[in-house]
């Protein structure tokens, strides 16, 4: 009976821990419902091209930096500055835990990234944006997706 119990757990964690890979088409229509769409200047393929280039779309993405700190989700959000995990030198800007950002509700995460456009240099926070959309033509990010 207890390895039941234990293997339940164990099951229970692995779902936990799995990964969510979005569709562009589908990231749209969360985006798009989201406000997104022209939010800070910025249209959905902005938004679609820069998801894509810091996550591929990944919820549970996490990379760790050189100054130790965690970019995490599918904004690639930094722990330093915007969300909280155990260390205690972080700022919080965004008041969420940066677990809430590695989530397939990616309420926490869009909520986050629009207060980094608004409060930052808009989408020059982020080096995938900078680096492969910026100044690009974006139409192609949401054709076929059915948004507006």
């Amino acid at each position: 009976m207890k390895a039941v119990g234990v293997f339940a757990l164990i099951i229970s964690f692995s779902v936990a821990a799995e990964s969510k890979i979005y569709t562009r088409c589908k990231l749209a229509k969360i985006f798009a419902k989201a406000g997104l769409d022209n939010y800070g200047g910025f249209n959905l393929g902005n938004w679609l091209c820069m998801a894509y280039y810091e996550s591929r779309y990944n919820t549970t993405a996490e990379t760790i930096l050189k100054d130790g700190s965690i970019d995490y989700g599918i904004f690639q959000i930094n722990s330093f500055t915007w969300c909280r995990n155990a260390k205690k030198r972080q700022k919080n800007h965004c008041h969420v835990a940066c677990s809430a950002l590695i989530t397939d509700d990616l309420t926490d995460a869009i909520l986050c990234a629009k207060k980094i456009v608004k409060e930052t240099q808009g989408m020059n926070y982020w080096q995938g944006w900078k680096k492969n959309c910026e100044n690009k033509d974006m139409s192609e990010w949401k054709r076929g997706c059915e948004v507006s």
